[in-house]
């Protein structure tokens, strides 16, 4: 059994060792950056050996200017294809599936690209131009996150500095987001105890799946942290500053066989998330206390101050003003968890047209 290295390791590992030195010697003078982002578990650090029996392996991209990905990204591709090893570390370089037999010619995983059609393909944006909030919020957290992640390995075209306008939400999308995850939360919480409370706990225990997923997604807004895709979402979440503390609450709020007992573990995760809010300071403190919801006996957060609103009022951008003044639909990942639409980038174009207001 081959020893398994972590693929952002092993492609660092790739690059030096076998793709730098092919750059040196045959195009010496060639600038250019190099990295590992994008799609795959290993650029989040979330791969483990299973991860090794498809789509993974030694990889890089190299980013050239637009003159020099036309003259020589083919002539690069044939370097490539004829004279990288059959394998790296005991990895084939060859990512045939099913494996091939052994040819001299390598399918290889190492892109050839640009910095501005690597961004425009794979988040629809134009990074020599500001980035619109239209733009911001049709941008899938998991993509953007496997922006900020991953590794570069030589820079000389600014890689970074785009990486890094991606490192967080701008200051007033960021409010923006906060005051429609707590919406979310406060259209929902009442109805736990109300789907229970005329029997139907598998009604119940759905709506509590989905007000402790909203919470996780609070606590990685709070935390500026982009959420992954659902297969990392709760290993992310459990390396969040607030992980460990509030992972066994909502463990025993997902484990409780009736609405009350999930009611007693919720207001636990209600308690903490609004204590959390208040440590950002982004607002006057709000209490902390759950209340009841109206003369009903569901324990709400929602009723004991007004997150949503408190938010709202700290927005200073008129755009985003004037849409946290309509229906808080958010941003994407808070209105939809459709695999197809968050993977498809044409549609996620279209769909800047829902924050055109009259």
């Amino acid at each position: 059994m081959t020893e398994f290295i972590p693929g952002l390791e092993l492609s660092r590992l790739f690059y030096y060792e076998v793709v730098a030195p092919l750059l040196e010697k045959h195009f010496p003078s060639l600038p250019l950056s190099a990295a590992l982002i994008g799609a795959g578990s290993e650029v989040l650090g979330f791969d483990t050996p299973m991860s090794s029996d498809h789509d993974w392996g030694p990889r890089v991209l190299l980013f050239l200017t637009q003159a020099d990905c036309q003259k020589h990204s083919k002539a690069l591709g044939t370097l490539f294809r004829t004279h990288l090893p059959q394998t790296f570390r005991g990895y084939p370089t060859d990512f045939h599936y099913p494996p091939s037999p052994p040819t001299h010619e390598i399918n290889h995983h190492i892109t050839i690209t640009t910095l501005q059609g690597y961004f425009q393909n794979y988040l629809g944006v134009d990074v020599e131009q500001e980035i619109p909030i239209t733009d911001w919020l049709t941008l899938p957290e998991q993509n953007l996150r496997t922006i900020k992640a991953g590794a570069v390995y030589r820079d000389d075209l600014g890689l970074q500095a785009i990486r890094e306008r991606f490192t967080t939400f701008p200051h007033d999308i960021w409010l923006y987001l906060l005051a429609a995850q707590w919406t979310r939360v406060g259209q929902e919480e009442h109805l736990m105890g109300r789907a229970g409370y005329v029997g139907d706990e598998i009604g119940s225990a759905l709506i509590t799946a989905r007000l402790v997923r909203d919470l996780m997604r609070l606590c990685f807004l709070m935390e500026k942290q982009y959420a992954p895709y659902p297969k990392w979402f709760g290993t992310a979440f459990s390396r969040l500053s607030c992980g460990q503390a509030l992972s066994p609450v909502l463990k025993s709020v997902l484990c409780a066989e009736t609405w009350q007992e999930r009611q007693t573990h919720l207001c636990t995760a209600y308690r903490f998330v609004a204590e959390k809010h208040n440590t950002l300071g982004i607002t006057e403190p709000l209490p902390t206390q759950t209340a009841s919801f109206f003369d009903r006996p569901f324990q709400v957060i929602h009723l004991g101050g007004d997150f949503t609103g408190a938010i709202r009022a700290k927005i200073e951008n008129p755009t985003l003003k004037q849409l946290a003044e309509s229906r808080l639909i958010g941003s994407v990942d808070q209105f939809s968890d459709s695999t197809d639409l968050l993977c498809d980038r044409d549609r996620l174009i279209q769909l800047r047209a829902l924050y055109t207001l009259p």
